[in-house]
């Protein structure tokens, strides 16, 4: 027999809005309310990504197909990003892992802004020769690509899986959503999960973690067991605000999920180590010279010289969340700091150079995860 899997928040996994689409559905992490207020193009495109995204099952089955299209972006004249992995976990080890295809690409000039549209075809992905016995099974969507989900069929009947553990629900940048982790399981959030034992909901986003209002709703208004934010590079490299609209912005944004998580552990980590924007603000732009030898590379283009009038650098912005976040532990007992330069500090950039000058490579993401979980899990504010 052929069960086909109901494409319901029950099913699927760590998305807030499932969009119906003419086939099926397509996985949003944001409410359609946020993006209205954003009328951000950027965060349009990477909160449809599907870091965290999975399809959860209990079944007996042996095979299981999920039918795709995605959606993604290049840019001209660099290295063509590696094609999407969907990765299918049995009984909570990753077992099987397929590369995505086909779809849409937008190619975009990163100098005039034009993009080209190339379409493709649909994709298929079978996991034959599953254990014959009853398992709790996930299907995780790239965490850099747009999936419309079409279709999950399965050779056995399906029920909804439980939850593997508490509700941690994160919020954070490009490297919180996974750039250049090399598949949907390894970016550092989903290893401290799978670490921690716990059901995540990621809310990071590429050049989009700016203090939005609406974000601090949409984790106000979800349930959670445990929160976390980590802040500070998009501002940065966004040159967005200065350092006293930031530490006000701060306040509010925690004030707002607070409002909704009285007492659950909240925790903010500061930003981990980033050479280029270190004490050199931004705006970041792209590195010509880079993109001229066929790599993609950031680099910051601020003056340092105006740190004291209240640019932002991320040394600035540890200095003033590690105080701001001082002055409210002393009123809320469940509030909890992280320094990201535990998780990756100026040694650990100077072993594992970011290749881009700005996000961590596949192995950095791992051990950044693994560190998050000894730091968080098991002997920090989440414990169980």
């Amino acid at each position: 027999m052929t069960a086909v899997v109901p494409l319901t928040p029950a099913f699927v996994r760590g998305a807030l809005r499932l969009e119906p689409t003419a086939r099926g559905v397509a996985p949003h992490r944001l409410p359609a309310w946020a993006l209205a207020q954003a009328a951000d193009p950027q965060l349009s495109m990477v909160e449809a990504q599907g870091a965290g995204v999975r399809i959860a099952m209990r079944t007996a089955a042996t095979s299981v197909t999920l039918t795709a299209h995605r959606t993604r972006v290049t840019y001209a004249g660099a290295p063509a990003r590696p094609d999407g992995s969907i990765d299918l976990i049995v009984d909570g080890d990753v077992v099987r892992r397929t590369r995505t295809s086909g779809g849409t690409t937008t190619e975009l000039d990163m100098v005039t802004g034009q993009p080209t549209v190339i379409p493709g075809d649909d994709l298929v992905a079978t996991f034959d020769g599953l254990p014959a016995r009853v398992k709790d099974v996930e299907i995780w969507l790239p965490h850099n690509e747009t999936l419309e989900i079409i279709e999950v069929t399965a050779d056995a009947p399906v029920t909804e899986a439980p939850l593997v553990g508490r509700r941690w629900l994160h919020h954070g940048s490009s490297i919180s959503q996974g750039s250049n982790a090399a598949r949907p399981t390894g970016t550092w959030p989903a290893v401290a999960a799978r670490l921690g034992g716990v059901e995540l909901q990621n809310l990071g986003f590429g050049g989009a973690a700016l203090l939005d209002p609406f974000v601090a709703r949409v984790m106000r208004d979800t349930p959670a067991d445990l929160l976390s934010v980590a802040l500070g590079i998009n501002l940065v490299n966004s040159d967005l605000m200065r350092l006293r609209a930031f530490r006000a912005g701060l306040h509010g944004f925690l004030d707002t999920i607070r409002d909704g998580h009285p007492s659950t552990p909240l925790l903010v980590v500061t930003p981990l180590h980033c050479r280029i924007h270190e004490a050199t603000p931004g705006p970041g732009a792209f590195d010509t010279e880079a993109i001229a030898e066929g790599r993609l590379a950031f680099m910051a283009t601020g003056d340092p010289a105006e740190v004291p009038a209240g640019r932002l650098t991320l040394e600035s912005i540890r200095t003033e969340t590690t105080r701001l976040v001082a002055e409210r532990q002393a009123t809320d007992p469940h509030l909890f700091l992280l320094d990201g330069l535990t998780l990756f500090g100026a040694a650990d950039e100077a072993a594992h150079p970011l290749r881009d000058a700005l996000h961590p490579d596949a192995e950095t993401h791992r051990f950044i995860g693994e560190r998050f979980a000894q730091h968080v899990f098991t002997h920090g504010p989440f414990t169980s």
